[in-house]
């Protein structure tokens, strides 16, 4: 397994000043924190880790000090001494070719604490090189803390020995022993024992406050009164874990050495240990020791960036002009007539498009020059602005103009704004967001604050550079207006210089154009109207399902205390450990990080057959998420102006090109218990109107058929019958009317399986059967369907020849682990390749799908698309016109693509969702 280890510099420069002599050089330079630090980083060397970076506190204030004015005031500044090792200790780290990182308004910390997340989660294992107690909550599968300088490894279970808690409780624990160093309050003569008693007593910070009023004596009373800022300690302790990072764990190799650069430092700092290692070292030992650099990390295959060469013009500070004249305004309204492209962004109240209010609007026409035009800063003192309705009457006529060419960065947020007041955008021709998601979806995310960094070298202002952070944070109606200006103009200029730094790129590659012009772009206007309309919810329904739901998780409650003889918190892991291992005994299956039986749902699971509490645990379980999730949550968020639920579609989050959606996310209630389908009843039509729900039949297996072009395949799709059956009889050498009903659940798993990569393991796993069977199903399969096998081969051949794989229309997924030499890595990266082009030509054919419905329903008024869900489309129709529009729908869902086989669409009408579906 490929390692990274990460350096906490911050932490080893203070400890190493603290625990070494005073040294000094022949010049008087101090040198005593220098020469820790330096023997450290060498050490790290010799272990010859595949990724490493060294992270150090970046200069000036962080989020923390936002959060709590108080934070580290009682930490006295840099000793000079310490202070003039800094310069020297950066030069020598970049010199023996670390990656260096030292990012404004976080901590090292948090840095590392992001990069140990990513890390874990792309398979390698993570060494935080540190003496810092607050890494403790990082400790966990994968993650380790080694400190160098006791030479000690701490693992979960040294956490659990070192602080009497386990690694995810030290959180809680920081927060109630508090932090003088740092200044964090926490409960006043709370020491680590009390903290650890109260947490193995309780579980969670949550669990000590809520019975804060059970625990005596002058230790309560403090934790009574602290119980008001224990939630600010606990934030300031908590180490983020996804700070915005320009590279990744596998872009963190050690870069070849200065070698020159470091016998000059280490000369005259007389480091002679050092410099007699460079002396001895041969140029062949330098050679492989690059080599061995080179080969560890995980390649990146070639993927497009505009990176190099950027013009200095695009990083350059623009021109902006703050517009409260008429004349101003006039001269702006003239250019926009004669501007053959016009960037433009909205400033609102909220993120949510359906309840936010404008504040401005910016305006840019040529790179480096934008305006903005505020409308209703309302703070006091706030200068005269040019009145809102006579400005958006006079910019009306240009946004409905369909022939003057328009862009924005997520353009379809500004397009539901302006809906709001009267103005139906049309001629937008393009944005920068989806310019980025079709030229690379996953080189970076697709922010304005990513990109202008990655493809322009440009940092833009940050929204909590102007507005403040957190509790703080004022809404930008409040922003005085020199400020919002700098601001929202270099929104609409910056996101004209994205458009001149991307269009040319994917006008180079015809398939991508494509994608981004007959897809990507269309669609826009599409998802904005669908987010407008929003779809109808029965809240009564809804809260009778909440009681009921309850009523039965109660039922659950009272099963599961006469199963274990006495009450106990069904939520706590603590209490249910308890039960289900020391009193019934049962033997756990899996273990937590602390080697601790697990109770998560995987382990429940595992035991399920064994006794007959864990499963009504996993069903109470469920009964909570979906109250939680759904059935409390879905009625409180109805629009009051729309009387409806509005989620938000996200077109630039999934590599694959598959829409997303949020807030709430409709595309995963669940669908297969009766419970989750009553959540779907509660999704209605209005009086004389009908719910239909439209939904691609194997859809993802048809392009599977349709790009592998095997004959076995085709035929089964071509006679229209149930192709699971066909493909078991085909396998087990049957008539398909004797196949029986665990043959055509095999040939199903089968099917399905492949396309996600999966293995006779998982395959075995699935079915309940050894994996020697289900090998043999495999064989069968691939037997009886050579041009899958052929298909799949062909597929990860190609991807490590090219970096990236092709859906049907030519959208493109690079794929970064394809030469990764961690095993894991690189099968995930082939199991991708072969998913990806049908995962991406299905969500390509629904997005063509969706486009060719919307422009036949837009002159009637008897139907309206609601919602996208993976392969479904859900309308609103009219009573009367079920059946036309049913017709007209297949015929376009059906036309979307072209393939070997039909695309078949099938369709159901109800008062409800779940009636439809």
């Amino acid at each position: 397994m490929a390692k990274l280890i990460l350096i906490d510099g911050s932490s080893y420069l203070y400890r190493a000043f603290h625990a070494l002599p005073p040294l000094t050089n022949a010049h008087g330079e101090p040198t005593g924190a220098l020469f820790g630090v330096v023997n450290m980083l060498r050490a790290t060397l010799k272990a010859k880790p595949e990724y490493l970076a060294f992270v150090s506190d970046a200069p000036g204030p962080t989020f923390r000090d936002d959060l709590y004015d108080q934070y580290k005031a009682n930490r006295p500044p840099m000793p000079d001494d310490l202070r003039s090792q800094v310069g020297p200790m950066l030069a020598i780290v970049g010199a023996l070719g670390f990656p260096i990182l030292r990012v404004a308004g976080v901590e090292a910390d948090d840095v590392i604490g992001t990069l140990a997340v990513q890390a874990r989660e792309l398979g390698i294992e993570v060494e935080v090189s540190t003496g810092d107690k607050d890494m403790a909550q990082l400790v966990g599968p994968h993650v380790t803390l080694i400190n160098t300088m006791s030479n000690t490894v701490m693992n979960s279970d040294g956490v659990m020995e070192k602080f009497g808690v386990r690694p995810d409780q030290i959180i809680d624990f920081l927060a109630l022993t508090g932090d003088s160093i740092d200044n964090v309050p926490g409960v006043p003569k709370c020491g680590p024992k009390t903290a650890a008693k109260w947490l193995a007593e309780y579980d969670s910070l949550d669990g000590v406050i809520a019975n804060a009023d059970k625990i005596g004596g002058k230790i309560g009373e403090s934790l009574r009164a602290a119980l008001p800022q224990l939630p600010l300690s606990r934030e300031l302790v908590t180490i983020k874990t996804d700070v915005p990072l320009d590279v990744g764990p596998t872009g963190l190799a050690q870069r070849a050495a200065d070698v020159e650069q470091l016998r000059e430092l280490y000369a005259r700092y007389e480091f002679k240990a050092a410099l007699k290692d460079l002396d001895t070292a041969s140029p062949a030992a330098d050679a492989s020791s690059k080599g061995d650099a080179t080969a560890g990390s995980i390649a990146t295959p070639a993927t497009p960036t505009v990176t190099d060469d950027i013009p200095a013009a695009w990083s350059a500070p623009g021109d902006y002009e703050l517009v409260t004249t008429q004349a101003q305004f006039d001269g702006w309204l003239e250019k926009l007539r004669h501007a053959p492209l016009i960037a433009f962004d909205t400033e609102t109240t909220s993120i949510d498009a359906m309840r936010a209010d404008i504040v401005g609007l910016s305006l840019a026409v040529e790179s480096g020059k934008a305006c903005y035009i505020p409308l209703d800063h309302d703070y006091p003192g706030a200068p005269k602005q040019l009145d809102r309705e006579a400005v958006l009457a006079a910019l009306k006529p240009i946004f409905e103009d369909p022939s003057r060419p328009k862009l924005g960065q997520h353009a379809k947020y500004d397009i539901n704004i302006l809906a709001r007041y009267g103005i139906a955008v049309q001629g937008v021709q393009h944005d920068s967001m989806l310019e980025s998601y079709v030229w690379n979806a996953t080189a970076t995310r697709h922010d304005m604050d990513s990109l202008a960094r990655k493809y322009l070298g440009y940092e833009t202002i940050k929204y909590e550079q102007v507005a403040g952070k957190g509790a703080k944070q004022i809404s930008f109606s409040q922003v005085d207006l020199d400020t919002a200006c700098g601001y929202a103009a270099e929104d609409a200029d910056i996101t004209l210089r994205l458009h001149h730094a991307l269009w040319p790129k994917l006008e180079s590659v015809p398939a991508l154009r494509d994608v981004y012009q007959d897809i990507e772009i269309p669609l826009v206007p599409v998802l904005a109207a669908m987010e407008r309309r929003g779809v109808l919810i029965d809240g009564a329904a809804l809260r009778t399902q909440s009681q009921q739901l309850g009523k039965r998780m109660l039922e659950l409650q009272q099963q599961s205390y006469a199963l274990a003889g006495h009450e106990f918190n069904l939520d706590s892991p603590k209490q249910l450990q308890a039960v289900l291992f020391d009193e019934l005994g049962l033997a756990a299956k899996l273990k937590t990080p602390t080697g601790q039986p697990s109770t998560n749902e995987e382990a429940l699971d595992a035991i399920a057959d064994t006794h007959e509490l864990p499963r009504l645990i996993l069903d109470y379980r469920s009964l909570a998420k979906l109250r939680s999730t759904y059935t409390d949550k879905l009625s409180g968020i109805v629009n009051p102006r729309t009387g409806r639920v509005h989620t938000s579609y996200h077109q630039g989050s999934v590599a694959t090109g598959r829409i997303s959606s949020s807030d709430p996310n409709l595309q995963n209630i669940p669908v297969r218990t009766e419970e989750g389908r009553r959540i779907r009843q509660a999704f209605i039509a209005p009086p004389g109107w009908k719910v239909m729900a439209a939904d691609y039949s194997q859809i993802e297996l048809r392009i599977m058929a349709h790009l592998s072009g095997d004959e076995g395949l085709l035929k089964a799709f071509h006679e229209g019958g149930d192709v699971h059956r066909a493909t078991a009889a085909e396998v087990f050498g049957l008539k398909p009317a004797d196949v029986s009903t665990n043959q055509r659940r095999a040939a199903k798993a089968i099917n399905f399986g492949l396309m996600y990569g999966m293995s006779a393991f998982g395959l075995a796993k699935q079915l309940g059967v050894d994996r020697g069977e289900a090998s043999d199903y495999m064989a069968r399969y691939f037997a009886r369907y050579p041009g899958v096998q052929a298909f799949m081969e062909a597929t990860r051949e190609r991807a490590h020849r090219d970096g990236y794989v092709e859906t049907i229309f030519g959208r493109r997924l690079y794929l970064d682990n394809l030469t990764a030499r961690n095993q894991g890595l690189r099968q995930g990266a082939e199991r991708a390749a072969v998913n990806a082009p049908m995962q991406g030509s299905a969500a390509d054919i629904i997005k063509r799908a969706m486009i060719a419905v919307a422009a036949w329903l837009k002159d009637r008024d008897d139907a309206h698309m609601l919602m996208q869900v993976h392969d479904e489309l859900v309308f609103e129709v009219r009573a009367d016109a079920v059946e036309a529009v049913r017709a007209g729908v297949i015929e376009r869902m059906s036309g979307a693509a072209e393939l070997a086989v039909p695309l078949v669409v099938d369709v159901g009408v109800g008062k409800n969702w779940d009636e439809a579906h």
